[in-house]
């Protein structure tokens, strides 16, 4: 495909992927729990909808997917109705569509959601059908009140119960549905969470907005990294950028800037989905110009689906290295330790052959070409995230 305008022109190749299987690379999204908590409602859905829209569509975000709180009760056909705080849910999904962008929604295989509200244990079926109805485009499926359903000490198979009824119940509507599982790592789901069905899957616990939270869930997702490939991702946990609060007040999160470029990178670097958890309307400039470098974005949507390996570690520095599609490699070079520092690896170190040309992602700019190793000053909790090529 070509495109040209008064600035230039400019080229890229597409590849049309047929079939089954669907989300082939990571969501791009925005989810409003980490912002809204359950003070969610349709207004504040519709203003992070317009930022989408407006500032960050053209980069690849694509999805506003509410969470808990939506819901109400059901009727006398037990069909799930939302609450007052949204009253039209297919007109919502339909202002959402209207923008070019995709809708997402929320339930729990239990009788309960994690906040009281109803769930869709023994309505599957019925809900799927709902929600196929309304527009929506995307279902996260949050275990929570299931544990009152399943046996005391789940086997594998309790585990995979609740999401194979689930998504054999999306699978009876003529429509394609993301279906996110949501059980915080149980049972090893990155094993399993394909066979089931889901397109991505969370790997742990909630994710809060400090480096200690960031770090201990980021720098532990080598152990799942084999299972990460096109239309199945590793999920650990929405971004905690921009401000946040799990509603209805909000802060700015409690990262720091450089904490907050390794957050962007590294989940770019495990293929995760990437799910905006702040309120889009109070994005400041540096939250935006965070969501928005394409070059790093490109590194989470790349085509070959692969999640990064921890290839180093030593002292307070690791190491995460990403096969691309087209043969070159990402690299994050992560200082975990309290003080800026400068970090020199050798290539064959980390399975990298003598000469490469580097390219810094975040500045987008070349560095040149190295032999046999690289140096770089990383501040205190920083990355430096580059995209290497073999040099013959």
């Amino acid at each position: 495909m070509i495109a040209k305008n008064q600035k230039g022109s400019g080229s890229k190749n597409f590849t049309i992927v047929c079939g089954e299987n669907i989300g082939l690379t990571p969501v791009l999204g925005w989810n409003s729990w980490n912002c809204w908590g359950l003070s969610v409602s349709d207004e504040k859905v519709k203003a992070s909808a317009k930022v989408m829209f407006e500032k960050l569509a053209d980069h690849g975000w694509s999805y506003i997917n509410i969470d808990d709180g939506w819901e109400d009760k059901r009727n006398g056909e037990g069909e799930i109705l939302p609450n007052k705080k949204f009253p039209d849910m297919k007109g919502l999904s339909d202002y959402v569509h209207a923008l070019g962008l995709k809708i997402g929604i929320y339930s729990s295989p239990g009788t309960l959601t994690c906040g009281g509200y109803a769930a869709s244990y023994q309505h599957e079926e019925q809900d799927a059908r709902t929600y196929a109805q309304w527009g929506i485009d995307y279902l996260k499926y949050d275990w929570c009140s299931y544990s009152q359903v399943a046996p005391p000490n789940p086997s594998l198979e309790d585990y995979k119960k609740p999401y194979f009824v689930m998504r054999q119940a999306l699978n009876k509507n003529n429509r394609d549905i993301i279906f996110s599982l949501c059980q915080y790592g149980m049972g090893d789901v990155w094993k399993w969470g394909a066979e089931v069905g889901g397109n991505s899957w969370r790997t742990t616990g909630d994710i809060s907005d400090n480096w200690g939270s960031l770090s201990s869930i980021g720098f532990s997702q080598d152990k799942s990294s084999a299972f990460s490939k096109p239309g199945h991702f590793n999920d650990p946990d929405m971004l905690i950028v921009g401000k946040v609060g799990w509603g209805p007040g909000l802060h700015d999160t409690r990262l720091t800037p450089d904490e907050q470029y390794t957050h962007i990178s590294l989940w770019s670097l495990l293929s995760a989905p990437l799910l905006i958890g702040c309120d889009l309307s109070q994005s400041d400039d540096f939250t935006l110009n965070l969501l928005s470098n394409d070059e790093v974005l490109a590194i989470d949507q790349d085509a070959l689906g692969k999640q990064a390996r921890k290839m180093l570690e030593k002292d307070n520095w690791q190491i995460w290295v990403k096969d691309l599609d087209d043969g070159t490699k990402a690299i994050g070079i992560f200082n975990l330790g309290d003080k800026a520092g400068r970090e020199t690896f050798h290539f064959s170190e980390i399975q990298l052959p003598e000469h490469l040309k580097i390219r810094d992602v975040w500045r987008q700019k070349d560095l040149g070409i190295f032999s046999s190793s690289f140096s770089g000053p990383i501040p205190s909790h920083g990355v430096l995230l580059l995209k290497v090529k073999t040099v013959l």
